[in-house]
This record gives structure tokens, C-alpha cells and sequence, in this order.
């Protein structure tokens, strides 16, 4: 290991271990950033790096590594790790808090904390693995709660460019699973910090008719209550990582709930009582999860008896890597599952993850 400016510099190191589904190959190099004040600094040994080159190298940003599937090559590019985890208040008061958070911490950390101190806005995001910087990219969601309903802005680095920007939650265009840093090539921003604005002493989010009716179930009524019911909810469908869970070896939903348009929505929901929810205007949203279910495939499916991968034996959304499984393998369930929903009901589904690495 050797040290440019204040931050370590490791050369060719196993990526698969960083990773929540635990599979991949090596990556060129790896940079690790504890401290925001260290981003400036890497940005111009970054943007040196490319000038000495004939052609552009990949940069691949990576925090609690919950979202990726890298290929069992690895990747011919660097990953820039951020393990970033101060956080500021920026202003706080009756009506709003504003908080200034690294991009490497915990994201479960910070919903914790905020649900503590009675800032509501992300408590329904409990238990989804990774870290800050990760959720504006993805604009992470559950139980009827989005990260953009509570950012806003980013600061970070264009890296195409070396120039700093702090984007606002517009300049973001955020969309369900999007945004402009997930729809641009990859690695071209570098996200350093996030500003979230909650709400001090304000009321959970209950959107989510199954989480409604918990709440009412039990009488929960505080921040507090609401995230440890959401945890109990992720932890019975494999959601929440655990090592102890033989599911653990996921990236989460692997697959997006299909957006499509009202009329195709309507007349599956016709012909197969598949529900349907709003999606903006001539939008309906599927569940993927009824797709794959009602395509043949349960819980706990594998394509053959000893295979490495499977579908979660607590939801079908998850795909597992059952123990010394590759990526190839993955990719592979990921496929047929998709070939399934598409035969049976000419819907295509879109994976989550990122994938790193793979040639097409």
C-alpha cells in the first residue's frame, strides 16, 4: 500500500467481499476517503490519473456495496470507497431540521438517529442496507416514502470536469429508482455529502396500507415505533442484512416494479386480478413480485436442486447467493426470471442492481 496526499491507495483488491451478495472479482485499485475535507485533494490526483492515460479509466464509487453485481473478471477500473460519516446541523427549528451527512455513512445509522431525535421524513426507509451517498443515486423507497421527499441537495464532484457542485433536489431529477447521477455514465459524479430537510417532532409517514394497518394493529404512533415495525417487516421477507439469515447474500429487490402504461396495466388486471398502483398520469405500477410469483416461480426456487443461487425463500424479489455461487450464475436466475415474466405476461423487468463489469 502506498499514500497520495492523505488518503490510502490499494492495488488490486477482491471486490466480491465488499459487496452484500459476495461475489465478483478484482478491481485495479481502491481509494479510501475518511474525510470529506479529503475529497478535493483525490479529485485532482483523479483528474492527473486521466491525463497521463490515452484512454478515460472507470471510477467506480462504492459505500456499503448492497446495490451491485460485479462480474467475476472484476473490474479493469478504480473504486473510490467513501467512509465519510460526520454529520452538521445546519439549521434547526421549529419547522424544519436541516442536516449536512457524509456520504459513507450507514444509512440505517442515520434513520436511526433521526427517528431518536424525532426528525421525521425517512423513518419508512429503515433496514435498507448501503449508505448516504448511494440513496440519491437510487432515490431509495419503501413503504411509501422516497429519499427526495427529504433532500435537498447534493454536494459532490463532477469528475468529467473536476468541477465541485452542490445540485438541488430538482437539479437531481429524481424519478422512482432514478435520478440523473444513476441515468449518467457511470462514475462521473462523485457524491460527497447529502443535506437532508426533516421535520422536527413531526408524524410518520403511513402511506403504505399494510404498514397503516400494523400501525393501527398495534397502536404505533411515534417515529420510533414505526421504523422497529418496518425493521420487523424486512426482517420476515430477508430484507434487513443478517448474517445469521441463510438469505443474507442478496442485493435486495432485484428488480424494479415495472412502470407501463394504464391500458396494458388494465387489461392484465382484467385478465389476472394483478393489482395495479398510481404512477402519474397515463402510468400504472405493477409489482414485480406478483409478476414472478404468478409466473411459476415461488419462493425459494431454483433452476436445479444443487444450484448456488435462488430466489429468497422469503421473497421472491431477492435473488441469493446460496454459498460459492458467481456472478455469472446470478446474472443467469436473473434472466430466466425475466424470460419467465416476459412469456407469461409481456412485461419486462429491470434490474436494480448496478452491474459492473459485464461486457453487455
Amino acid at each position: 500500500m502506498s499514500y497520495t496526499q492523505s488518503f490510502p491507495i490499494e492495488e488490486s483488491v477482491e471486490l466480491g467481499p465488499l459487496t452484500t451478495l459476495g461475489v465478483g472479482g478484482p478491481a485495479a485499485g481502491l481509494v479510501r476517503l475518511t474525510r470529506s475535507l479529503d475529497a478535493p485533494a483525490f479529485v485532482e490526483w483523479w483528474m492527473e490519473q486521466q491525463g497521463d492515460r490515452s484512454e478515460v479509466l472507470e471510477l467506480l464509487p462504492l459505500g456499503g456495496g448492497s446495490n451491485l453485481l460485479i462480474a467475476d473478471a472484476g473490474f479493469s477500473g478504480w473504486v473510490l470507497k467513501m467512509e465519510n460519516k460526520g454529520l452538521e446541523i445546519l439549521r434547526s427549528d421549529e419547522t424544519t431540521v436541516e442536516i449536512e451527512v457524509g456520504a459513507g455513512m450507514v444509512w440505517d445509522d442515520l434513520v436511526a438517529l433521526t427517528a431518536e431525535r424525532g426528525w421525521a421524513g425517512i423513518e419508512c426507509l429503515s433496514g435498507i442496507p448501503g449508505c448516504v451517498g448511494a440513496a440519491p443515486v437510487q432515490n431509495i423507497g419503501a413503504y411509501g416514502q422516497e429519499v427526495s421527499e427529504s433532500i435537498k441537495s447534493v454536494y459532490g464532484f463532477d469528475l468529467s470536469s473536476g468541477q465541485e457542485f452542490r445540485f438541488s433536489t430538482q437539479e437531481c431529477q429524481f424519478a422512482y429508482r432514478d435520478s440523473r447521477f444513476k441515468r449518467e455514465p457511470r462514475g462521473q459524479f462523485l457524491i460527497v455529502s447529502v443535506v437532508f430537510a426533516l421535520r422536527p417532532n413531526g408524524a410518520p409517514t403511513l402511506r403504505y396500507r399494510d404498514l397503516q394497518e400494523r400501525c393501527r394493529e398495534r397502536a404505533v404512533t411515534t417515529l420510533s415505533e414505526v421504523r422497529d415495525l418496518v425493521l420487523e417487516v424486512r426482517r420476515g421477507k430477508s430484507m434487513v442484512y443478517d448474517t445469521t439469515d441463510p438469505n443474507h447474500r442478496s442485493a435486495g429487490s432485484f428488480f424494479t416494479n415495472p412502470i407501463v402504461e394504464a391500458r396494458q396495466a388494465q387489461e392484465l388486471a382484467q385478465a389476472t386480478g394483478m393489482p395495479t398502483y398510481p404512477a402519474g398520469e397515463g402510468k400504472l405500477k405493477l409489482s414485480a413480485a406478483w409478476l414472478i410469483e404468478n409466473s411459476g416461480l415461488p419462493k425459494g426456487f431454483k433452476t436445479e436442486p444443487h444450484s448456488r443461487v435462488g430466489l429468497s425463500t422469503n421473497h421472491v424479489l431477492a435473488l441469493t447467493n446460496r454459498g460459492g455461487a458467481t456472478a455469472a450464475e446470478l446474472l443467469e436466475l436473473a434472466e430466466f426470471v425475466t424470460s419467465r415474466v416476459q412469456e407469461k405476461f409481456a412485461v419486462r423487468l429491470v434490474p436494480e442492481p448496478v452491474l459492473v463489469g459485464f461486457t453487455s
